[in-house]
């Protein structure tokens, strides 16, 4: 927030005195646009840095500020407006450290949930399981992402990781058995296809979508609770429903002596799992015993789960290069914010003619909002700026008709004062959660602001949807014509990245196995396969969202993410196997040995897909997997001859995984 401030108390006073003259501020809008747009490769903070500052030389490209004494007085005021946000913001940390994490926390949750009910589709008869599968994709992008921004909450603050109070220690502890139980959702993957045509007409399945769903209703009270700040005393309890669906799971094996139950028999001890780590976070909101708290998060490094950004001028000179997508990313924002002003400029001729012949104004004083809209919209990738393009459009046209509408139809000033009010909170509150509803509010706020002001009324409406539609025209050519970027184009390291992390999180689970793997390090490689499943996830949806003509190999890349959920949920699933105590340290050979088998597999089409781009090879970051202990020969019982299965089907997902590689980069 520091260094946000100085550099609009800055940017402002650069403005001030370069919009004296035409070339000089046409040099620093090109400048400018390229230097704070270039801020994205040091991430999302210094990203939102730098559009502020955009913002600011935006604003002050038409402010009538005539003499040194004028600017500087604004600039001022500008810094002076940015110091009492920074000043309030400190003040409501002071206050309630906690409440920005407990609301992350509360929204990580209410993901987990709709990806639960996901999850129990998948138990329905009448499901179809690829449209489910892309729901699932879909939404555990959502969960990877919040997960990360209560990580960054939670674990880069050395006041809720050190200090030992109830509030830090309840929204730690939540947040590490919110990720467990993710896994454990995960975990509770299997054949579906097959599972269906065996068990379908028993109505087990059924039952088990009803229990899921209502786990995720429980699931759905805790976090709406934790995000409102309230209290949820009544956890429904599913015990009886359990033990219902165990006698049904019996019969089932009673009644069919040649089918086995043992699948339904591991689903049901995930149910109950579930059930066991809902009621658990339940629980950490009912008692108020921060010792106990302290004493089973002490033992978690939670530093090591948050990345710490480099902000060495390196990072900056060595993306000065066409192979970069922030340097085009730059260059493209900083030529059409040129073309842009040029725009701008030519409608206030346009505007002095108007005003000379007496015609109707098209454009007014605020022409500035074509450079504003451009801003806002354009993106590093083609989908992103289409994306952003149609929400700015229609929440525009929708809130500037929603303002026109009631400038027209209510003349009551305290009305209008009071709608002015409910559309500025509107307008803030849905920023980051909806922006097309965001956008629609900050409208009619804006022109009630405007009329309170009393710089004009249906001319400001006309002339801001008119600006908008301006600036997206613009900004949507130059997102085809400009250094286009295509995800197509992006998605190999993508791929590799999952792979590479799946490879670890395989080879954690077998040092699990033998007894050598700390828990710090079996979490951070699980973390590594979320978060690159997720990006992958997200690349693929961004992909479906270009032309036609670009979506390179698209069905093979779907195939790839379908895969790859299965992957890891398999992968899930025997993880909490290997934890179990009559696996680990002391494996079957054999399953070590399938192990290693998935990983040379997982290494081998790794190494393809590295040969596609300048890195070390995969090969040689991946440790290989523990050996297994030498065991005397003995006979699997019922669960580990389920574990050998589950082995042997991620040794075949990732003989898939390899065939669907080899047609991507065929």
């Amino acid at each position: 927030m520091l260094i946000c401030n100085g550099l609009i108390f800055l940017v402002g006073i650069i403005t001030g005195f370069a919009r004296f003259n035409l070339y000089a501020l046409g040099i620093e809008i090109a400048i400018f646009s390229f230097l704070f747009s270039m801020f994205t490769v040091y991430g999302n903070r210094a990203a939102s840095v730098g559009t502020a500052s955009l913002l600011i030389m935006i604003f002050m490209m038409d402010k009538e500020n005539n003499t040194a004494g004028e600017i500087f007085i604004y600039s001022f005021t500008l810094l002076a407006g940015g110091i009492w946000y920074m000043l309030q913001s400190l003040l409501f940390f002071r206050i309630r450290p906690y409440r920005a994490a407990q609301q992350a926390l509360g929204e990580n949750m209410l993901d987990v949930v709709k990806f639960l009910r996901i999850k129990a589709e998948f138990y329905k008869t009448g499901t179809d399981f690829d449209d489910n599968y892309r729901k699932l994709v879909s939404q555990q992008i959502q969960v990877s992402q919040h997960q990360d921004v209560v990580r960054e909450i939670l674990f880069k603050s050395r006041i809720t990781v050190k200090e030992s109070t109830y509030a830090s220690r309840i929204l730690v502890i939540t947040f590490v058995d919110l990720v467990d139980l993710y896994e454990q959702i995960m975990a509770t993957h299997y054949d579906y296809t097959d599972i269906r045509e065996k068990f379908g007409y028993t109505g087990v399945l059924e039952d088990i979508s009803v229990i899921l769903q209502g786990m995720a209703d429980e699931l759905d009270n805790i976090g709406f609770a934790i995000l409102s700040n309230t209290r949820y005393n009544h956890l429904k309890n599913f015990d009886k429903k359990l033990e219902a669906l165990k006698a049904k799971i019996d019969a089932v094996g009673v009644n069919e002596p040649g089918t086995s139950n043992l699948v339904l028999k591991k689903v049901l001890i995930n149910l109950r799992d579930l059930n066991r780590r809902i009621a658990d976070i339940f629980g950490y909101f009912q008692t108020k015993d921060s010792e106990a708290l302290l004493e089973r998060a002490a033992k978690v490094e939670y530093t090591k789960f948050v990345s710490h950004q480099d902000y060495s001028t390196e990072i900056f000179v060595d993306n000065l290069s066409l192979n970069s997508a922030a340097f085009k990313h730059s260059v493209r924002v900083a030529l059409v914010c040129i073309f842009g002003f040029f725009i701008t400029k030519s409608a206030e001729v346009m505007m002095l003619a108007d005003y000379i012949t007496g015609r109707k104004l098209v454009f007014g004083y605020h022409s500035y909002w074509v450079l504003l809209t451009i801003i806002v919209i354009l993106k590093p990738g083609y989908s992103l700026s289409k994306q952003r393009n149609y929400q700015r459009l229609t929440g525009t046209i929708v809130g500037g008709l929603i303002g026109v509408a009631i400038l027209i139809y209510i003349n009551n000033t305290i009305i209008q004062f009071i709608f002015l009010i409910i559309f500025m909170v509107g307008a803030y509150s849905f920023q980051r959660l909806n922006y097309v509803v965001s956008v629609i509010m900050m409208t009619p706020y804006v022109l009630i602001l405007f009329k309170f002001l009393g710089v004009g009324q249906l001319n400001i409406a006309q002339e801001r949807i008119v600006d908008t539609i301006i600036g997206s025209i613009i900004a949507f050519i130059a997102s085809n014509i400009i250094f286009p970027t295509w995800e197509s184009d992006q998605l190999t390291p993508a791929l590799r990245d999952v792979l590479h992390a799946n490879t670890q999180y395989l080879n954690r689970i077998a040092a699990v196995m033998n007894g050598s793997a700390s828990s710090t390090d079996y979490k951070l490689a699980r973390k590594e396969v979320y978060v690159t499943s997720a990006n992958l996830s997200a690349a693929f949806e961004r992909m479906t969202s270009e032309p036609k003509s670009k979506q390179r190999k698209s069905k093979e890349v779907h195939k790839f993410v379908v895969l790859n959920h299965i992957l890891s949920s398999y992968l899930a699933t025997v993880a909490s196997a290997a934890f179990s105590p009559n696996i680990q340290g002391k494996p079957h050979p054999d399953f070590l040995k399938l192990i290693r088998r998935s990983v040379a597999v997982l290494n081998d089409t790794g190494k393809k897909l590295n040969a596609k781009t300048v890195e070390v090879a995969i090969a040689e970051k991946t440790p290989s997997p523990p050996q297994a202990t030498e065991l005397p020969i003995i006979e699997l019982n019922a669960d580990e001859k389920l574990l050998k299965e589950q082995l042997g089907f991620i040794n075949k997902v990732a003989t898939d995984i390899a065939k669907v590689t080899d047609n991507y980069l065929a």
